[in-house]
């Protein structure tokens, strides 16, 4: 039923739940997973300052999106021990955004969220990631019950 599952994580503990629970999901029904990271725009300033304390032959991957590319590596070489396909996406934005991009891009399956940001009043006033993905997914969304 599900072959492609499209999954976010901001490194976190709660991210990494919903990370376990995508893998454990795509082991089981032979699916591919997608993991999605988004990032906010780094100010050139601290890229400019950043890459002068750099050694030069490690100049180059001072970049606005290496915390989570790292982040990103990071969940891949876990996933892929674990005999799992496995892509990842960097995306500028917002985080929901950037999942939602995902799921559509590779005509995904399966939306996998964390419920973290789902309780409590400002859900209805500022929205979360998990409301906003399963209000707005081009698929299926399973929420993941993380905290």
């Amino acid at each position: 039923m599900f072959r492609s599952i499209v999954v976010g994580t901001d490194g976190s503990e709660t991210a990494s739940k919903a990370v376990a629970a995508a893998v454990d999901l795509a082991r089981e029904i032979g699916a591919s997973l997608d993991i999605v990271s988004a990032y906010e725009p780094v100010p050139q300033s601290r890229l400019r300052e950043e890459s002068r304390q750099a050694p030069e032959d490690l100049q180059w991957m001072i970049n606005p999106r290496e915390d989570v590319e790292a982040t990103l590596r990071e969940a891949a070489e876990d996933i892929e021990d674990a005999g799992i396909r496995v892509e990842t996406f960097a995306r500028e934005g917002d985080p929901a955004d950037a999942i939602l991009d995902v799921a559509e891009e590779r005509g995904a399956d399966l939306i996998v969220v964390g419920n973290k940001g789902m309780t409590g009043a400002k859900r209805f006033l500022l929205g979360s990631v998990p409301n906003k993905v399963s209000h707005h997914a081009p698929c299926s969304v399973l929420i993941i019950r993380t905290t």
